[in-house]
């Protein structure tokens, strides 16, 4: 090889670098915001407004530490590079948002920047909230300033080097940020358009339902991913085998996001969270906007892996840990209770091919959220110390093999990830 082509390669690759460097340098120069003014009460209306938002966003639940004051900040926000604590929202004036303008806080959910102009972690989602009106952007922050203020200091961020330093968030943004408002599809009703702007801005669905890189950032809005504690599984909302609901009637959809049960499906996990602490909350206007929209996502169904069957054994197991534990609120041949236990032949979390919520469910249990539409929701119990790894395996291994059910078997270390 010649001399001229390595210049080439070497020029290139020196220009690139410059580039790049060019990129992080504008990236990371932001001046400071002045501190807030004294501003005249909200009215009434956008102070109603902005809780709904707040509501849609589920804003409390990552910004209040278990057992903390709602919005004061301080959960642990576990991912692959690290962990992240979540800031203070109360309006005190030190530890909280008492000392940000309007200005500085549309500059956050727009921009991703901190009042101080440093660069601020995707894990606040900025990338869904570019999205939103600055009408939107300036009720939130009316209902903010009026919460109760809380003195509590933020927890220092621990990220493993480099992920923790300007440059690398630099070098994220300009790979996978870009700011915009959201823009109206001409060729859509103005119901579909509004169930677009909350799914996609407020309600940032695809935080947690879309499908991640190594970097962290999303690939496929609604493809689906593992969360990142490893613990529960936000399934596509593209593929009819996960959680796609293409061919649900939108009432269904909608009384599933504003009570988190319909009959054959109930919510369980983080969405029953997003459900008790947001979505019921929701005018039913905004509700069945979001259920309409997602209606209308395009399908994308996935093929089952091979099916392997699993042991005579283990199914044998599975079968006589069923009828002594679950049968009596799930039926014999997993039909479930109407209006009290949800059915498993035919449920798609116990035959989903990743099996992490059906673990979950059962390790763990929990409630459906406690709703209008579902006030008394009957409980599910954990069974995470009567029963051992090898002993859930076979049940849930017997679930998937079970009433037509062709799913894969799980084992052990399937369940010791989910503890």
């Amino acid at each position: 090889m010649s001399r001229r082509p390595l210049r080439w390669i070497a020029a290139v690759f020196v220009a690139g670098l410059a580039l790049l460097g060019a990129v992080i340098a504008v990236e990371m120069h932001a001046p400071a915001l002045p501190p807030a003014t004294d501003a005249a009460p909200a009215d009434p209306t956008l102070l109603a407004r902005g809780a709904e938002l707040a509501r849609a966003g589920n804003c409390m639940a990552c910004h209040t530490e278990r057992g903390g004051a709602p919005y004061a900040g301080g959960r642990r926000i576990g991912t692959p590079f690290g962990d992240l604590y979540a800031g203070n929202l109360t309006p005190d004036a030190e530890t909280g948002l008492g000392a940000w303008s309007q200005q500085a806080f549309q500059r956050a959910l727009h921009e991703g920047r901190s009042r101080d102009g440093r660069l601020l972690y995707p894990a606040f989602p900025y990338a869904h909230f570019t999205r939103l009106s600055d009408e939107d952007v300036a009720a939130l922050w009316a209902h903010l300033r009026s919460l109760p203020p809380v003195r509590q200091p933020n927890t220092p961020h621990a990220l493993r080097f480099p992920y923790g330093t300007q440059p690398a968030l630099a070098v994220w943004r300009a790979l996978f940020f870009e700011p915009g408002r959201f823009q109206p599809d001409a060729a859509q009703s103005a119901e579909w358009n509004r169930g677009a702007y909350l799914v996609n801005g407020v309600a940032h669905c695809a935080a947690c339902h879309g499908t991640r890189n190594a970097w962290g950032a999303t690939t496929e809005a609604f493809g689906g991913e593992r969360l990142p504690d490893g613990r529960w599984f936000a399934p596509s909302l593209l593929d009819p085998r996960q959680a796609g609901v293409q061919d649900w009637p939108v009432e269904r959809v909608a009384a599933l996001l504003k009570n988190g049960r319909v009959e054959g499906a109930s919510v369980a996990g983080p969405m029953a969270e997003v459900v008790f602490h947001g979505m019921q909350y929701l005018p039913e206007a905004d509700v069945n906007a979001m259920a309409g929209y997602l209606k209308s996502l395009p399908v994308k169904a996935s093929e089952p892996p091979a099916f392997k069957r699993a042991d005579g054994g283990l199914l044998e197991t599975g079968g006589r840990l069923y009828r002594q534990h679950c049968a009596d609120c799930h039926g014999e041949q997993g039909e479930g209770r109407q209006g009290a236990y949800p059915p498993l032949a035919g449920n798609r979390v116990v035959t989903m091919d990743d099996p992490t919520n059906a673990l979950q469910a059962i390790v763990g249990g929990g409630f459906a959220p406690s709703t209008p539409g579902h006030p008394h929701p009957y409980g599910m119990p954990p069974f995470r110390t009567l029963l051992q790894d090898a002993e859930i395996a076979a049940v849930a291994s017997f679930l998937r093999q079970s009433w037509g059910h062709q799913a894969n078997p799980v084992n052990p270390l399937d369940v010791q990830r989910v503890r």
